[in-house]
């Protein structure tokens, strides 16, 4: 799931609940260039069908998301 450079930036919403997740992501997208790599760790179930539907709307890339211990949800997106 993840890139083999790892990730360019990390974005930590962990508490925050949707929209907020999303708004922050699409800020921290327009900051970097194609093909770097977002992780996202968020503690909102919804940022999944979130992301999923962000993605498709934008045309970057969701390349996972897992459940993590604690019910963090760890999100790698890279920028198209």
């Amino acid at each position: 799931m993840e890139s083999s450079a790892g990730p360019a930036q990390t974005l930590d919403v962990k508490g925050a609940a949707c929209p907020i997740p999303v708004v922050k992501t699409a800020k921290a997208m327009k900051t970097m260039s194609p093909g770097d790599v977002l992780e996202v760790l968020a503690t909102d179930p919804g940022v999944e069908p979130d992301m999923h539907a962000w993605t498709k709307q934008t045309g970057n890339e969701l390349l996972g998301i897992e459940a993590q211990d604690g019910g963090v949800f760890r999100v790698l997106l890279r920028k198209s």
